[in-house]
């Protein structure tokens, strides 16, 4: 299938600016999205990546699913969810919506037994208290919606806000309007970026949406999730909607591409940097997908892939113009498709001195660094003084 394959070298790309404005750091989703929309302001950028779209973007699954990606305690990370929600239409649009197969079918979580109806009852409790957009199902309005569904599902959440989009096709689409470089940063600064190969780019600004690599490059504790997907091919429509499952406490999605395709995932495994595919890891995913959707069984396997989300401590991402001078659009875990259109307007907002259009104040690149703690006055008086030249 053709739109599986990333065009990570086409000729119609615009060549590199001899003198960029920005230097993007890492060619996922989340950087060639700022890449072009600094590029559209007006900017001379270059996206700097070995291997551009190969990473997590080429794994992910493609949800936009701010109501179901809702947890208690991250309202901060559900406001930007759901602002990013509302920017992907226009996103998609420009990019071409049948272009990147942006649907808008909606979602359904559904829970196969009664300890995943209970743990799905506690989501919905806070839905209900955000005023979320949901409706909650019994065991034959889901099958109602999505005939594929085992007979022992007993109920679900279907949100009419949570669409989806084919990543890969995005991120190639976004490689033929961003000029890119296969070089990796291995130091970067404010204005400055050196390569693997021994260049040194100067600039007006660097930007670092390296996705799990960040962490290796600045002092930011951001560390790779580890997620293995499965990629089954059959009719198309067979299944009509995204299902997203509570399988005995474990969470399993299936999402389908116009062609036919279906992706299911995702492990969550702390496994460093290993992106090795795994026997357990995917007798997992299909233990759980099949237990919930049977009818998938008969379908061709043709892809098992990982990859690496990028995680922060507090599950939120790092997005901003740090104390060190550069921009950070990194961390964003499982919601990189989702807020890559949100971070874009954000990073361009804030590297150009505009008010960005979303609150950035807890997403910060310094919340991670403990103030110094000022001096004991035994510790300052035994300090002799510091000589300051002009």
């Amino acid at each position: 299938m053709a739109e599986e394959l990333v065009r990570t070298e086409n000729p119609s790309r615009p060549e590199p600016p001899a003198n960029p404005d920005i230097v993007v750091v890492g060619g996922g989703i989340i950087g060639l999205a700022v890449a072009w929309q600094l590029q559209r302001d007006g900017a001379e950028v270059v996206v700097l990546d070995p291997a551009p779209g190969s990473g997590a973007s080429h794994a992910a699954a493609g949800m936009l699913a701010p109501i179901h990606e809702a947890y208690w305690g991250e309202d901060h990370i559900l406001t930007l969810n759901l602002a990013a929600s509302r920017a992907w239409p226009a996103f998609a649009d420009a990019l071409g919506t049948e272009a990147v197969d942006y649907r808008r079918d909606g979602m359904l979580m559904a829970a196969f037994d009664a300890d995943d109806k209970a743990l799905l009852d506690n989501t919905g409790d806070l839905h209900d208290q955000k005023g979320l957009p949901v409706e909650r199902l019994r065991s034959r309005e889901c099958r109602a919606r999505e005939p594929l569904l085992a007979p022992a599902v007993r109920g679900g959440v279907y949100s009419p806000l949570d669409h989806h989009v084919n990543p890969r096709l995005v991120v190639a689409e976004l490689l033929h309007r961003v000029p890119t470089l296969a070089v990796a940063a291995t130091e970067v600064a404010p204005r400055r970026v050196v390569t693997d190969d021994g260049r040194v780019l100067g600039c007006q600004q660097v930007v670092v949406a390296a996705g799990a690599w960040t962490g290796r490059l600045l002092e930011v504790p951001i560390r790779p999730i580890k997620g293995q997907i499965i990629r089954l091919i059959g009719p198309p429509e067979l299944l009509r909607l995204p299902v997203r499952g509570v399988v005995r406490g474990s969470s399993v999605y299936a999402v389908p591409r116009s062609n036919g395709e279906i992706v299911v995932g995702a492990t969550q495994e702390e496994q460093g940097f290993d992106t090795r595919v795994t026997a357990g890891g995917i007798h997992q995913l299909l233990w759980d997908v099949l237990t919930l959707l049977p009818g998938l069984s008969e379908l061709e396997m043709v892809e098992t892939w990982a990859g690496l989300r990028p995680g922060a401590p507090d599950n939120a991402p790092i997005i901003g113009i740090g104390n060190d001078g550069i921009a950070y659009a990194a961390g964003h875990y499982r919601n990189g498709i989702l807020t890559a259109p949100i971070t874009a307007a954000a990073v361009a907002a804030v590297v150009q001195r505009r008010e960005s259009p979303v609150d950035l104040s807890a997403f910060r690149p310094d919340r991670f660094r403990a103030p110094r703690a000022a001096p004991s006055p035994t510790t300052a008086a035994a300090e002799p003084p510091r000589q300051v030249s002009a």
